[in-house]
């Protein structure tokens, strides 16, 4: 069992992946779990427990009335397990249990938190996460989200209770919704949802800083705890995280803007500062947050799409957001740039940044860009569906967001399945590509004759 982590991580993490919806399953469908005492059927016991521990947030049956205190409880524990990373998790019980973190258990927090980590190879101390940080990430990890999700329900709580919320449910809620927005999961426990506060601007500017702290990444919050305003300071991966995401959030909410100002349906029976304000909550809950105060099937066909590509580049890398990253995107972007330039390697904030980098990068967003199409193509036949509202699901599905065009509500029983299989490879499969192709990596003594194709 040793050799079997420590060699090949990425397939421990998949198989401790199915151990834990496999448990989730099975709670979900006990009696005590429904409202009704009646039993949930596998294939949404099966669909809740993946969209949870995957934390995603999509969902087959009505998340606010069908589940039962304890089914919520269940719920509960489990996007917070899934947002923290079976590996991380399982790091942390070993620190605490035995008060040192060995060089396995470093090896195996490592490669969660940087999957270009080698394990049959030197380790290239100048990667995202050096063995030496483990230990303080990883207590950066259990303080933080315990710290946040408790700091956001407190802020919460009054809204919740201003908004119609008894004292004793709201005492509930506020964690969960806590909950919710730091691990960008997206379920909420009320069946009116977000609608009571899409005026509460307090509220839903806390929900989006949860959001925006769970999408950056451990490593990144790691490095702005530890050096806050020294920006010089920051490593290349944090820079590369916070920028790329501020632009995306941004450039999101005016595309949002310009695309909805006028549907009556969305945004055009609102005033000025609402419609941009709600232009801005769109923009960062379709990175991963899952979120919604207007109804995503009333969105413009061009406006689902715009979102679909949010949701597709998702958060940063060893964080509870989904996506291919925009660290993935950032490296293919200077690529392009340098390869625009002239320049023979691409570099960023005085740093180069290595070919195999941008090989896994590429790699990601191939495979990722391959399990949509045939999700996407699968899923369409199953329904009939407009393929629009099939390409924003299963990217939702795939990004582990957890925004909804109500098709999935409404597919049948080979949907469902094919949907939650798109969630499973969409929170491990890109991680354990990038494993697997950074240790694919091998000196090569001689080099073979060089012939250029035609490309373009």
């Amino acid at each position: 069992m040793r050799d079997f982590t420590t060699a090949s991580p990425a397939r421990f993490a998949v198989g401790v992946y199915m151990v834990l919806i496999a448990i989730f399953t099975v709670l979900l469908m006990l009696p005590a779990a429904t409202r009704s005492g009646a039993h949930t059927p596998f294939v949404d016991a099966l669909f809740t427990a993946i969209s949870t521990v995957c934390v995603t947030g999509l969902s087959t049956v009505d998340m606010a009335t069908h589940w039962s205190a304890f089914g919520n409880v269940v719920i509960y524990v489990g996007v917070n397990v899934g947002a923290l990373g079976v590996l991380t998790l399982a790091s942390i019980l070993g620190l605490v249990i035995s008060k040192k973190l060995g060089l396995r258990a470093k090896l195996i927090a490592a490669s969660e938190s940087n999957p270009l980590r080698v394990h049959g190879g030197p380790v290239n101390e100048g990667q995202t996460i050096r063995l030496g940080e483990v230990g303080s990430l990883l207590a950066t990890v259990a303080l933080s989200t315990l710290v946040i999700e408790a700091g956001l329900a407190v802020l919460m709580y009054p809204s919740l209770v201003v908004g119609g919320i008894g004292p004793l449910r709201a005492l509930w809620e506020a964690p969960y919704y806590a909950a919710m927005s730091f691990t960008n999961t997206g379920f909420a426990p009320n069946p009116e949802g977000l609608e009571m506060f899409q005026h509460d601007y307090f509220f839903l500017t806390v929900m989006m800083a949860g959001v925006f702290l769970g999408s950056i990444g451990f490593p990144v919050i790691n490095t702005l705890w530890r050096h806050r305003w020294h920006v010089h300071r920051w490593s290349l991966h944090a820079k590369l995280t916070v920028i790329t995401t501020i632009l995306l959030f941004i450039a999101g909410a005016l595309v949002f803007l310009l695309l909805e100002f006028d549907n009556p349906k969305t945004f055009g029976d609102r005033n000025a500062w609402d419609t941009v304000y709600q232009s801005f909550f769109l923009s960062a809950m379709t990175r991963s947050g899952g979120f919604s105060v207007v109804d995503v099937s009333s969105l413009h066909g061009s406006s689902l799409i715009v979102g679909s590509m949010l949701m597709f580049v998702g958060g940063g890398s060893a964080s509870t957001a989904g996506g291919i990253k925009v660290t993935t995107l950032a490296v293919l972007a200077l690529a392009v740039w340098s390869e625009a330039k002239g320049r023979p390697s691409v570099q960023a904030f005085g740093r180069r940044i290595p070919s195999d980098v941008q090989r896994v990068a590429l790699s990601v967003v191939a495979w990722g860009a391959t399990l949509v199409a045939v999700a996407t193509v699968t899923i369409a036949q199953f329904t009939r569906a407009p393929v629009a509202d099939v390409l924003f699901d299963v990217i939702s599905a795939f990004a582990t967001v957890g925004l909804s065009t109500g098709l999935t509500a409404q597919l049948d029983d080979p949907g469902k399945y094919v949907l939650a299989a798109t969630m499973l490879f969409g929170r491990v499969g890109t991680v354990t590509l990038a494993a697997a192709v950074a240790a694919t990596s091998r000196k090569q003594l001689y080099s073979l004759p060089v012939e250029r194709p035609i490309v373009g």
